[in-house]
C-alpha cells in the first residue's frame, strides 16, 4: 500500500470502527430479538449499548451466553477471515485497503480485549457469558486475554508486513519467533 495521508488514515479508521460497532452491536440486537430480550439501543458519550428487557439481577440461562457472546465470537472470526485474504485487499483502492486494514485490527483485538479487561472497567459482555455458561469471570477473562495475545501476534507477523509497516515498538513487533 502506498503512503497514506492523515486524512485517509482517519477516515478509514473511523469507517472501520463504525462497521465493527455495527456488526458487534447488531449481533447483540439480533440475538436479543430472537430471545425476546431487546428493549432499546442507547448511544452514550462513552459508547453504545443494547438494553435488554430482563434486569441484570434476574438474568439466567444459556441464552445470555448467546446474546452476550455471539458478537465476541463472530468478530474475531471475521478478523481471521480478513487476515487470511488480506493480500486480495491490499491491491484495492487506497481507501478500501485502509478500511480493511483497520477492520482486521478491530475485529481481531477489540472483543478479546473487551472480555479480558472490560470486567475491571465497565462490566460488559463477559458477565453475560459468565451467566450463560455458569463459569467464573476469570475463565472468560483469561480466555479473552489469550485470544487477544494470539491475535496481537498475528497482526505483528502477518498484517503489518503485508502492508509494509515496520516498527520496533514492543507492542507491534512479533514476540515469538516465526
Amino acid at each position: 500500500m502506498s503512503p497514506m495521508s492523515k486524512h485517509v488514515k482517519l477516515v478509514s479508521a473511523f469507517i472501520a470502527f463504525v462497521i465493527y460497532l455495527t456488526i458487534h452491536e447488531g449481533l447483540h440486537m439480533v440475538t436479543s430479538f430472537v430471545y425476546g430480550e431487546f428493549e432499546r439501543f442507547v448511544i452514550h458519550p462513552y459508547g453504545f449499548e443494547v438494553i435488554f428487557k430482563t434486569p441484570v439481577a434476574l438474568r439466567e440461562g444459556f441464552k445470555w451466553f448467546v446474546i452476550s457472546g455471539m458478537s465476541n465470537i463472530v468478530t474475531p472470526i471475521l478478523g481471521l477471515l480478513l487476515l487470511g485474504s488480506i493480500h486480495r485487499f491490499i491491491k484495492k483502492p487506497i481507501l478500501i485497503s485502509a478500511i480493511v486494514y483497520w477492520l482486521t485490527i478491530f475485529f481481531l483485538i477489540s472483543d478479546p480485549l473487551n472480555l479480558s479487561v472490560g470486567p475491571f472497567l465497565y462490566g460488559g459482555d463477559a458477565y453475560g457469558i459468565v451467566e450463560g455458561l455458569n463459569v467464573p469471570i476469570y475463565v472468560v477473562q483469561v480466555i479473552g486475554f489469550i485470544v487477544f495475545l494470539i491475535n496481537r501476534e498475528l497482526i505483528a507477523i502477518k498484517l503489518l508486513p503485508a502492508y509494509n509497516i515496520t516498527t520496533r515498538h514492543p507492542v507491534f513487533v512479533p514476540w515469538l519467533k516465526r
